[in-house]
């Protein structure tokens, strides 16, 4: 049974549903591979294996009987500890939060547990998923199954790993930061972040416990060892919360062509605001290149935006998100430094200070300007149909917990680099709403790096089924070395 941990997803619950594979037994295989290796990785940090076992056999016998839960009947899965889970701890790496419980289910979680998921266990991520590395005071560092003096990135870094090692079949994740792509990244895996709003926030940590309102820029999606699995867990994942559920529903466009040859493809390999490392930027180009000689229409053109003045916008909207639940000593802090910044101060800190405690006029003058910008972005898809662009910087890199955050850097092909500039690539999407999915591209210094592929608004399946293609082209997933 072990080696079916990396079959897909979808797969293994029509197994389960048919009757030639027990839903049991899958569990087993990948409880078995987590007390095997997860003190190493440390990517699931909590389980109700009782709980798991107990549904996990009643599906068995409901698909004997032939009643169906539905297409992921009896699936064992993880999900990232920011996802409220009824009865489990939700702890989004937060000590104060160690021991909060929840009644009920994350609206993304309930979405799978009523296609018939079981959700037996908890995935790690960085304090109220707010890093680009995965660690916290509750339940330590997670490790890179590549190479585990690295790291996963974040926050969804035990998700990414957890996929990569065999630990689950389907992973539930959340990016406002590049938080699904990084990691994906990283891990070697699939990952996919929705168009905003497209799949409800509501039971995710952060914001705060109960909060009700949707949350600017940040979404939920799937994460997997295949484009096809990405492609179905949005299916289940998307349409309105149930406010809004009275007057509309979700059906989300087929991709935009089915054969590669049909796709019109725009590469992008550097951005004036994060620099990439050549081997990460020549993996991008080599993968353009491979999708050109397999029949793509590979383009130079490129969005009608100012990368570097997006970035900067990106990162106003963003801290406006993140700066909401900060401590309240940490806000006063801002609040009496923003009005003494200068016009030509663009550092981190002075961003973060604009951005967590700037004036509403200037939230809503940046929001104006994100949504021009988003109509630039619509005029280039009518004639591109995805962008091609890296998904970070560099390879999964070593582990650095040093503080604060601000004063870390990243070394690009030898040269420091602010930590936090990484954000430049996950904000291209991010700030116009887009879909963008990350697929394996390749390995540098025996790790894997992931291509990003962004798409129009609101048309995921059109760089999901790009991804889906460009596995048959240069490869798709492979286990790390010694998990396969």
């Amino acid at each position: 049974m072990s080696e079916r941990v990396f079959t897909p997803a979808f797969e293994l619950a029509a197994e389960i549903r048919d009757g030639s594979l027990s839903s049991v037994e899958l569990l087993e295989s990948f409880l078995a591979r987590i007390d095997r290796s997860n003190s190493e990785i440390n990517a699931v940090v909590t389980m109700d294996v009782d709980g798991a076992e107990e549904r996990c056999g009643a599906a068995d016998q409901a698909a004997a009987r032939g009643e169906i839960w539905g297409p992921l009947h009896g699936l064992p899965m993880t999900v990232k500890d920011a996802f409220e889970v009824a009865g489990m701890t939700t702890t989004s790496g937060a000590p104060e939060l160690a021991d909060h419980r929840s009644e009920h289910n994350a609206v993304a979680v309930q979405r799978l547990v009523d296609a018939g998921a079981v959700v037996f266990g908890k995935t790690n991520l960085p304090l109220f998923a707010a890093d680009l590395q995965t660690y916290n005071d509750v339940f330590g560092t997670t490790n890179n199954p590549w190479d585990v003096t690295r790291c996963v990135g974040g926050s969804s870094g035990g998700p990414a790993a957890a996929v990569a090692a065999g630990f689950t079949p389907l992973e539930l994740g959340s990016d406002l930061g590049g938080s699904i792509r990084n990691p994906a990244s990283h891990c070697g895996v699939y990952g996919h972040r929705p168009t905003w709003g497209l799949v409800p926030l509501r039971g995710h940590i952060p914001g705060p416990p109960g909060t009700a309102a949707p949350v600017d820029l940040a979404v939920a999606g799937p994460i997997a060892h295949n484009a096809a699995d990405l492609e179905r867990a949005l299916e289940l994942l998307a349409g309105p919360d149930s406010r809004d559920a009275t007057a509309w529903s979700v059906r989300l466009p087929e991709a935009r062509h089915r054969s590669l040859a049909d796709f019109r493809i725009g590469v992008l390999t550097d951005h004036p605001s994060c620099p990439v490392d050549p081997t990460i930027a020549g993996i991008v180009a080599d993968t353009a290149d491979a999708l050109a000689a397999a029949g793509a229409h590979v383009t130079a053109d490129l969005p009608d935006v100012d990368l570097a003045a997006d970035h900067a916008r990106y990162l106003h909207l963003l801290y406006s998100v993140t700066g909401a639940g900060l401590p309240a000593r940490i806000k006063h802090g801002l609040d009496a430094a923003v009005d003494g910044l200068a016009a030509d101060d663009h550092s981190l800190a002075a961003q973060l200070a604009r951005g967590t405690s700037g004036r509403h006029r200037h939230w809503l003058a940046a929001n104006e300007r994100r949504h021009r910008n988003r109509q630039r972005w619509d005029d280039y898809f009518r004639h591109v149909d995805v962008l091609l662009c890296p998904a970070t910087p560099t390879a999964a890199f070593p582990h650095d917990h040093s503080t604060p955050s601000l004063e870390r850097t990243l070394d690009v092909a030898g040269t420091p680099v602010d930590y936090w500039a990484q954000l430049a690539w996950a904000g291209l999407a991010t700030a116009a709403y887009l879909p963008a999915t990350v697929a394996p591209g390749g390995t540098t210094g025996g790790l894997p790096v992931g291509i990003q592929i962004i798409g129009p608004h609101l048309e995921d399946r059109t760089p999901i089924r790009l991804a889906a293609l460009m596995a048959d082209v240069i490869g798709g997933f492979a286990p790390p070395p010694g998990f396969d």
